[in-house]
């Protein structure tokens, strides 16, 4: 199983759509993930038409049609892998321990609201995930989403950078 993941689109202020590359790679997955901050219920409307199904979570910065329509977490089960969805995960200092105590039967946990690409995976395998953004880079060098691969209950993550030749 191979879901896409992405977070922090904050379209149409960062950008009207996804780019070509990006919603080439999302196509691609079984699944997408979306962490948080769309920004308007039209981007939700945009990602959802790529094709698989999506899981997505509102954010810190999403109107209250987001809030409504969508969970502050979420949780969904990928080729006997647990995995968690969650917009902010607090602070860098102790963050894959917290996410652990929070989500205590998932293996994987991904989260955005940084903008900050990151993989960090415990001794046991667990491991937490933020794609970045694929529209609001900040100060990365990239704009970046991740995929996760999903085998024998085991979770594999991959950032993904979107700008120039970057491969999948």
């Amino acid at each position: 199983m191979r879901i896409g993941v992405v977070s922090d689109t904050h379209m149409p202020a960062r950008a009207r759509e996804l780019t070509a590359r990006c919603r080439e790679v999302l196509g691609a997955c079984d699944v997408i993930v979306h962490a948080g901050d769309h920004a308007d219920a039209a981007s939700l409307a945009a990602l959802r038409a790529i094709g698989p199904p999506v899981v997505a979570v509102h954010g810190n910065v999403d109107g209250e049609d987001l809030r409504r329509a969508l969970p502050g977490t979420a949780e969904l089960d990928a080729g006997g892998a647990r995995i968690a969805v969650v917009h902010d995960a607090g602070p860098k200092e102790g963050r894959l321990r917290r996410m652990r105590r929070r989500f205590p039967d998932a293996d994987a946990v991904v989260f955005g609201h940084s903008h900050i690409p990151l993989v960090e995976r415990d001794a046991d395998g667990f491991v937490i995930v933020n794609p970045g953004s694929p529209t609001d880079k900040r100060s990365q060098p990239d704009h970046t989403m991740a995929v996760l691969h999903f085998a024998d209950g085991r979770v594999r993550a991959q950032i993904v950078r979107l700008d120039g030749d970057a491969p999948a």
